[in-house]
């Protein structure tokens, strides 16, 4: 993400017992001399986050971070999380205005995620080398008031700061971000010289594409020994992009990444499997819950190559990185992080998105669309939505309204980005933040913090601009008129002398954001990246570094309704049963089209399934209501809670499906069946199911609601019979269509005609459907 240049263990000794309170066995007789084992899960299980993924075995302290509902405790003031990245390079000591701990606003947030830390070739975290050069671990800051070391902790630089300051501000969590833009597929030594190898490529996927559970398990392992030593709550992963989409993330790391995307989404998985279970160990041995979270993807392109995004389970929560929607990668000049689609994006246009009748007119460049991609398998309140705190922009901008949705081409694209088409960046004194490009030239992007283009909107020049490399003299040229989209949620500055296009944030739009997240009952924000805030020095008669916007929102949440903390908004039944549901053998990249993954059912329970058992699930609006099956199993929609376009936003969150297995079938205990399923935009995976046979309906066990009991089902599946009263299977002899037989104490009823065919050998496209135990 997130880079200025293109952000873009103590196991529980009653392991018995727990698997016992989680199949809904556990004896009510308990000795009441001290609290067992069994009693201590069940308090944590109370405090457990819906849809949350619980490690077998261990007593996670759940409790120690959320409450009896299952949202995270933060502070009386604090009913929404407020959760600010943290830049490690705004030292101050390259001559710019520096960003450390003591700016930062911490009674307004929640959360800081520090940015960033990388994997070094060996698939371990890593921040450096020690030494006083260190930003992390040995800066010191002599002279800056507010910037003095704790003489307590071992080490210094932004670490012993961020610690420091917690002691005054114990309701705040700090979280390590590993990865980002830059340091995804690789990593920066302690000259600052880029290496092409460590990172997550590598580290989670073999070159072959299989899944590198070695370096998993030391990266893994090493996250935990890391955050218990700087004193961390947990750990953010900023993986850039597992997706499958060739040429997605850093153009550095596409020579690694191209040939692994058939392997980059399952890597994924096990990776986060794999740090939430280590995190939950450590954090039973500690007594306190670690978190782990993701910045995870906006983009309706990046999300299709990425499944259903299978890891939503594993983590407390997911922050979108509902920003770099439009940017100088492409021609199109439109807003960096608009809350609602207009139905004009030029990119979705020449896309056809708006016209293909498929996609049902829904637009996927906005806040909306992602949140609501995220809502078809998290509760609202594991969800927060990303704010931009810096600008994108474009020069000689052609055609649109004000600039808005008009094109802007260069001539010529940045090195090394392996684009032929590209946007047509602004630069200089509309360019503050940026980087320099591979061959180190100024990377054109129109990047500034908002206190720059708060400067630019009035008119005025900072004293700061020498420290970018402009001239002392510099004057503006033209006027930067803001503009402002209704209809987007989205406010921009338009110079018409320059044709500049810079798309900013303001108290306007972060408020509009903030009643959205509000109303949806999201779980908060998260801001990329607090340096970009504002506020005005009136003695030097500018905008400067400040908490303006940050304090707008704390504002806004701190009186607000608790969050949602449930995934379904019907009521399911309170005993589930386990039968997995799996999306799997998606097709790789733009051959995704439609998406067009196997649905796999299998039936774990003791019972067969009879045919005609009925399965119900949401799935998210971000797709339309015209998901179906290619395989005879019936799928409608019998519910939809949004139809037509997403103009000013989707009107609900989900749609509910139903099929069933055809009255032939039966699903036999341990069997599976597979059937071809279509939708045509991404969504996340779908939850809230139910399995419908017998006369009762169950939630399934895999959807890990909270106050679910996991049970057998009872009776005899709804098939006939339910004793071995039907006459016994012979091999000699001969069967006519529908002829009811016992074998093996199961009942079986004939498709068709047979001789010799045992009841059972052939699986369920055999000659005897499986009618139940006997």
């Amino acid at each position: 993400m997130l880079s200025p240049i293109r952000t873009r263990a103590s196991l529980l000794t009653a392991g018995a017992a727990v698997a016992a309170l989680l199949t809904g066995t556990l004896s009510a007789g308990v000795s009441q001399a001290a609290p067992s084992a069994a009693a201590a899960t069940a308090s944590q299980e109370n405090c457990r986050p819906d849809g949350l993924y619980a490690t077998p075995g261990v007593n996670v302290p759940y409790c120690s971070v959320y409450d009896t509902e299952g949202r995270e405790k933060m502070g009386a003031d604090h009913q929404r999380r407020i959760i600010g990245y943290f830049a490690n390079w705004r030292t101050g000591k390259d001559g710019r205005p520096a960003y450390l701990a003591k700016d930062i606003p911490w009674d307004k947030i929640t959360h800081i995620n520090y940015a960033f830390a990388a994997i070094d070739s060996a698939n371990k975290i890593t921040v450096g080398g020690d030494g006083p050069n260190n930003t992390s671990t040995g800066m010191t800051w002599p002279g800056v008031a507010g910037a003095e070391m704790d003489p307590s902790l071992p080490y210094k630089g932004h670490f012993n700061l961020l610690n420091k300051y917690k002691k005054l501000h114990p309701q705040v969590k700090t979280l390590i971000s590993v990865g980002g833009w830059s340091d995804t597929g690789g990593y920066n030594d302690d000259n600052g010289n880029r290496v092409n190898s460590g990172g997550f490529y590598s580290m989670a996927t073999n070159a072959d594409g299989s899944v590198n559970h070695a370096g998993i398990e030391t990266f893994a392992d090493s996250a935990v020994a890391f955050i218990k030593k700087y004193g961390f709550n947990g750990v953010d992963i900023d993986y850039e992009y597992p997706t499958t989409m060739k040429d997605a993330g850093n153009p550095l790391d596409w020579q690694l990444a191209n040939g692994r995307r058939a392997g980059l989404v399952k890597g994924y998985a096990v990776l986060m499997k794999t740090l939430r279970e280590k995190l939950d160990r450590a954090g039973a041995a500690d007594g306190k819950h670690y978190l782990l979270t993701v910045a995870a993807p906006s983009s309706g392109y990046l999300l299709r190559g990425m499944e259903t995004f299978q890891v939503q389970k594993y983590l407390d929560y997911v922050n979108i990185m509902s920003y770099d929607l439009h940017g100088t990668w492409n021609e199109h000049v439109g807003p960096n992080a608009a809350l609602f689609d207009d139905g004009k994006d030029s990119e979705l246009a020449g896309s056809n998105v708006y016209s293909t009748a498929q996609y049902g007119g829904i637009g996927y460049l906005n806040t909306d669309w992602a949140y609501h991609y995220f809502r078809g398998s998290m509760p609202a309140g594991r969800i927060n939505v990303g704010l931009p705190y810096y600008s994108r922009g474009w020069k000689n901008v052609q055609g649109g309204t004000d600039g808005l949705w008009g094109k802007s081409s260069a001539t010529s694209c940045p090195a090394g980005s392996g684009l032929t088409k590209c946007g047509d960046g602004a630069v200089g004194i509309d360019n503050v933040w940026h980087e320099k490009d591979t061959t180190g030239k100024e990377a054109p992007a129109g990047f500034n913090p908002m206190w720059h283009a708060k400067n630019l909107e009035k008119g005025i020049v900072g004293d700061y601009i020498t420290q970018f490399g402009l001239p002392a003299n510099t004057k503006l040229t033209g006027t930067y008129v803001r503009k402002y989209d209704s209809t987007l949620v989205a406010p921009w500055l338009w110079n018409a002398e320059k044709k500049v296009f810079l798309s900013t944030e303001d108290e306007q739009s972060i408020a509009a954001k903030a009643d959205y997240v509000v109303g949806k009952g999201i779980g908060g924000t998260m801001i990329w990246e607090m340096a970009g805030d504002f506020d005005w020095n009136a003695a030097k008669g500018q905008y400067e570094p400040g908490d303006t916007l940050t304090t707008a929102l704390y504002d806004k949440f701190k009186a607000a309704a608790p969050y949602g903390n449930k995934k379904s908004g019907i009521t399911l039944p309170t005993e589930a049963v386990n039968v997995d549901v799996d999306f799997g053998q998606f097709a790789l990249g733009d051959s995704n089209y439609p998406i067009s993954p196997k649905l796999k059912i299998t039936n774990n329970t003791k019972a067969t399934l009879p045919g005609g058992t009925e399965f119900q699930f949401d799935y998210a609006t971000s797709a339309p209501g015209n998901a179906k099956d290619q395989s005879g199993f019936g799928t409608t929609i019998i519910r939809s809670d949004h139809t037509g376009n997403n103009v000013g936003g989707l009107k609900g969150d989900f749609h509910r499906a139903s099929l069933k297995l055809p009255a032939w079938q039966t699903l036999a205990p341990g069997a599976s069946v597979e059937l071809d399923f279509v939708y045509y935009s991404p969504t996340s995976t779908p939850s809230n199911w139910t399995v419908t046979f017998g006369g009762k309906s169950y939630a399934i066990a895999g959807d890990l609601a909270r106050g679910v009991k996991v049970v057998e089902p009872s009776g005899d599946s709804g098939g006939p019979g339910g004793t071995c009263t039907a006459p016994a299977w012979s091999a000699t002899g001969e069967y006519g269509t529908g002829v009811l037989v016992s074998h093996k104490s199961r009942n079986y009823k004939a498709k068709w005609w047979n001789k010799g065919d045992e009841p059972g050998a052939s699986g369920q496209w055999g000659v005897w459907q499986d009618m139940g135990a006997c």
